[in-house]
């Protein structure tokens, strides 16, 4: 039976609603910018990322369907995170842009509807994981994804710490030298915060180049301060 999940909520546990077709798997189109030049033979592309897209699903009723459950389940759910059963250890991020004709829901028992979804996928088995340094202050993530991922860290230190990703520097922190403290890194929006609000004057150094490869990836700390804890979140992803 094919399922939705909106943020942690199953189609299947809405009185009388029935998915009948989920959307094809794809892959989203690439971003680019081509550029001509007179006397120069073909032309320069230039790769800007990976677009947002549109799924379309369709829903349908059961002669027994609470319509009001129904429409609650979207309309209360019209952002966040979906999972489609033929990907059920995935989940995309959504936006539900187009209105749902709930008339013609009613009326013919059947509609389409469209999201916007965010080009890349993530696991549902994946939260944040933990991790203690070892004597040699390297630590060994894997990104189980197919293409490169932007993850989110959070470090518990204090004193100036490097962090080196496979064998690269990237970021220099600058803790509090009075107790640990802790700071994270949201390499997809560029910021470091804590509970308090942004962070970014303690954190220097390139967020662009802060990205986990498909498959092993190693982040070692050095520097006079100490780091005692690492959380790891969104370290795996797909297309």
């Amino acid at each position: 039976m094919n399922y939705i999940i909106l943020n942690g909520y199953a189609s299947i546990g809405v009185q009388g609603l029935i998915v009948q077709e989920l959307p094809p798997i794809t892959k989203p189109q690439v971003r680019s910018n081509i550029e001509t030049i007179d006397g120069r033979d073909g032309d320069i592309i230039t790769r800007l990322g990976y677009s947002a897209y549109t799924k379309t699903f369709t829903i349908g009723l059961k002669k027994d369907a609470n319509i009001n459950e129904v429409i609650s389940f979207f309309s209360q759910n019209d952002s966040g995170r979906i999972t489609f059963s033929n990907e059920p250890d995935l989940y995309y991020n959504f936006e539900l842009l187009d209105p749902i004709d709930f008339e013609r829901l009613i009326r013919f028992r059947q509609a389409k509807i469209s999201i916007h979804v965010q080009p890349f996928k993530y696991s549902l088995k994946e939260g944040n994981t933990e991790f203690y340094l070892p004597s040699d202050k390297v630590i060994i993530i894997t990104n189980s994804g197919n293409i490169y991922s932007k993850p989110v860290l959070q470090i518990r230190g204090y004193g100036d710490v490097n962090v080196s990703l496979n064998g690269v520097q990237i970021f220099t922190i600058n803790f509090s030298t009075e107790r640990p403290e802790y700071i994270t890194i949201d390499s997809a929006q560029m910021e470091a915060y804590d509970d308090s609000g942004l962070r970014n004057r303690s954190v220097s150094g390139n967020y662009s180049r802060f990205k986990f490869n498909a498959g092993r990836n190693a982040l070692k700390f050095s520097g006079s301060g100490i780091v005692s804890q690492v959380l790891v979140e969104k370290y795996s992803r797909w297309l």
